[in-house]
């Protein structure tokens, strides 16, 4: 069972599909328009209910500070089940925090008191972008799909044979 890879305790596993080199660098106060759409199997909220979402991260080095941090969206739910979603807005749905010693100096934004993306990306301002990820925490098991993850302008949609990037309001 792959769960038992880990040494958690109980044991669970973290997966993400990113990107470390497109956008290495990007500026965070440049970031407006952020999100995806989901598809929510049935399973997948057996498993963990109908908030049971994939998030966004972006690995960072924050402004004013050497190290690392990452600046997370945890998206409100639900989705619809057993079909594609609307295109679900990061920069007014859910929640925003940052982890480690970045998400906790004021003003705080972290996973216990969280932020909204205008408050975050505030925050974030002067910081750099190293990744951009989509993926799933360890709380629950999540069985779906994600595509058309939009970042400003751009829409990435993942294809069988790679990720294909176009502008918004072009056809496919």
């Amino acid at each position: 069972m792959a769960d038992r890879s880990t040494s958690r305790t109980p044991p669970s596993e973290k997966v993400d599909f990113g990107n470390e080199v497109d956008f290495f660098g990007d500026p965070i106060a440049a970031l407006n328009e952020v999100g995806f759409h989901v598809f929510q199997t049935g399973e997948n909220v057996s498993y963990g209910g109908p908030n049971n979402l994939p998030n966004i991260r972006f690995e960072i080095d924050p402004p004013g500070a050497s190290g690392y941090s990452t600046m997370v969206w945890v998206p409100a739910g639900p989705a619809p089940v057993n079909k594609w979603s609307d295109y679900i807005d990061a920069t007014t749905n859910g929640v925003w925090y940052f982890t480690g010693a970045f998400g906790a100096a004021p003003p705080t934004c972290n996973d216990t008191a969280p932020c909204t993306f205008s408050a975050a990306r505030a925050k974030a301002s002067g910081g750099t972008v190293y990744t951009v990820l989509v993926g799933k925490g360890r709380d629950n098991l999540w069985i779906g799909a994600v595509d058309g993850l939009r970042l400003n302008s751009t829409i990435h949609d993942f294809e069988e044979g790679g990720v294909k990037s176009r502008g918004v309001g072009d056809d496919d």
